[in-house]
This record gives structure tokens, sequence and C-alpha cells, in this order.
């Protein structure tokens, strides 16, 4: 596929040949490391296709975090997701990955994009995912909720016991307004099936822990988090798998859908976009290079194929509206750029 790139008014233009379609992406580009790629031309949106209404747009923001992180505001209330913000550097990009990397977080990266928040929602516990909760939770008060993996390494770590709500997937939350519904949900795997750190803790660690090692993944969930009675409602992943049985009639208006890097997963698109009776916004993550700090613009992972990603979305439902987020916009509840 060739593209040509220009930048207008602060906004990247790709026009894409190969696919004769043309989007405007507010914000930052993908990075010089891969070509901006174009979204969907069509225009539904969540309002359109019955799930939310088209007032609540406007009753939450949400921002991206990178990796799969995303912050939900609704009106002064704050919900986090995977906040992985210290990024830190362990090899994994340039070939020399270095498992006993020690554990790090950096305060003043870290508090410049959470906000206050009420709420912590953990989909695993790898690294990735979880190396900046201990200090968020400690530092903001905020209820985690997880795995009981989760559980065990954040006490471990410091965390008061009574912070965290364990859960297994299934359950239906209600925190006075926001909604959020547990589901469980499966690791992605890597072209050998296989997946780095498996494993579940039912106690305590030994140790505290002290490398990324020493974070197994602890079963993974996926969460469906929707802000009052009329939405919007978004479904958030950690990893690019799923059970295709659990998230059968979630019907989010929006589908934060985490990226595969490989094909172990037969047919991961397909299945989950009709699981979730095709969304009318899907926005992908977990496509960048987390170690590249947040004040830049995002960077691609190589191993993603952001283009197949698009034409398996378009194939199976070509009414929805694909967006890539970047790290410096606020989107309202329909995904469209809004205001800070």
């Amino acid at each position: 596929m060739t593209q040509d790139t220009h930048v207008t008014d602060g906004s990247v233009v790709t026009s894409s040949r190969g696919l004769n379609r043309r989007t405007v992406l507010r914000g930052a580009a993908l990075g010089a490391a891969a070509p901006l790629i174009p979204t969907t031309a069509a225009t539904a949106s969540a309002g359109d296709r019955g799930r939310g209404s088209g007032s609540a747009a406007g009753s939450a923001s949400f921002r991206w975090l990178g990796t799969a992180g995303w912050r939900i505001d609704v009106g002064d209330r704050t919900v986090l997701f995977d906040p992985y913000l210290t990024r830190f550097t362990t090899g994994l990009f340039n070939g020399g990955f270095d498992a006993r990397t020690p554990l790090q977080t950096r305060p003043t990266v870290v508090d410049a994009h959470i906000g206050r928040p009420e709420l912590v929602l953990v989909s695993h516990s790898h690294w990735d995912h979880l190396a900046d909760v201990p200090h968020i939770a400690k530092t903001t008060g905020a209820r985690v909720v997880g795995t009981e993996t989760t559980y065990h390494l954040l006490v471990a770590l410091g965390v008061d016991a009574g912070q965290i709500s364990v859960v297994k997937g299934g359950e239906l939350l209600d925190f006075g307004g926001i909604t959020v519904e547990v589901v469980p949900s499966l690791h992605s795997r890597n072209k050998k099936c296989a997946y780095f750190a498996p494993g579940t803790l039912n106690a305590p660690p030994t140790t505290v822990p002290s490398t990324i090692s020493d974070l197994p993944e602890g079963d993974t969930l996926a969460f469906q988090v929707t802000a009052g009675d009329s939405g919007p409602s978004a479904f958030l992943m950690g990893a690019s798998d799923f059970s295709e049985r659990a998230v059968r009639g979630l019907r989010p208006d929006l589908a934060m859908i985490a990226v595969p890097s490989s094909t172990a997963t037969h047919q991961y698109v397909p299945r989950l976009l009709r699981a979730l009776d095709t969304p009318g916004v899907v926005v992908p993550v977990h496509w960048d290079n987390f170690e590249v700090p947040l004040n830049g613009s995002p960077v691609r992972d190589p191993s993603m194929d952001l283009e197949a990603f698009l034409a398996q979305v378009e194939k199976v439902s070509p009414a929805t509206r694909v967006v890539f987020p970047d790290y410096h916009t606020v989107y309202d509840g329909d995904m469209r750029p809004g205001s800070d």
C-alpha cells in the first residue's frame, strides 16, 4: 500500500492510494518509525446504532494513556484502566529483552496524567499494566478492581488490602452512576502460542516483587464501563484474546480492542466484532512502543500490522468507524476530538 502524508492545521492527513480513502487523524502522527494509515470513511456513531443516546457523548471523555491504558472522566469523576505511564526500558523493542529488568515508577510522569481517580481497573498483572498501580493506589486512595493475583501483588507492594476488590468475571458493579461489568477474558499469545510470565497467585509472593518477571499474568479480565443510564459504554481490553461466549450480548458503544501481534488466535478480529454485535466505533490499542515516553507521538510496535487490523474490521463491519488515538487528544463519548 502506498500513501501520501502531509500536515494541515496541526492535523495529519493521510491519503491511501491502495484503499482510495482519506481521513484526518487529530493530534500526533503514529510515529516516524511507521507510516500513517487511514481510518474507515464510515461516519456512523454510537447514537446512530441505538446503543447509547446522542446526548451521552458529552457526559464522558476519554484519554488514551498508551498501551492498553485509558483515563475516563465522567463529570468530575475519574476511572483509570491499566494505567502504565512510566514506560521504562526492558529491551523488548530492540531485541535485548531482559526479564530481570527492575520495576520502576516515575511519580511526576504518572501524576501528570491521572487526575484524581476514584477507581482503577486492572486487566492483568504484567508490568505494562500493573507497574504504576501501586503508586496510584497509595497516593490517591483509589479503589483497585482486579484478579486475586493482582490483589496479592499489590498488597506485597504496600497497597492497603481494603482498597482492593477481587473479581473473577461476571460481576456487575455499581459505583454510584458508573457501572462496571467485569468480563472473564484471555491473554494474547505469540507465534508459538505462548506468552511472557504466565501463572497465578493464590497467596502472597514469598518476596516483594522487584523485577518484571515477578509480575505473572494472573488471569486476564476485560471491563465494560458505562457512564450513567444512557452511556456511553466502553469495552476495554488489556490483551488481544477473549472469551467469545463471555462477550456476547455486551453491545458496547465503543470497543477499545487490543491489536494482535500474531495470528495465533483463530479469526480474532472477526469473531470479536461479531460477538460484540459490530460496535459503531472501534479504537485499536496496545499497538504502540510502550518504552517511548508519552510526551511525543505514538511509535508503532513493529510487530503490529495495523493495516491488516483495519482491513479485517472493514470486512466484517463496514459501517464501523475506526479511530486511531493519540496521546494528546481528549475524546468525547463518540470518540471525536473534544476539549479538555
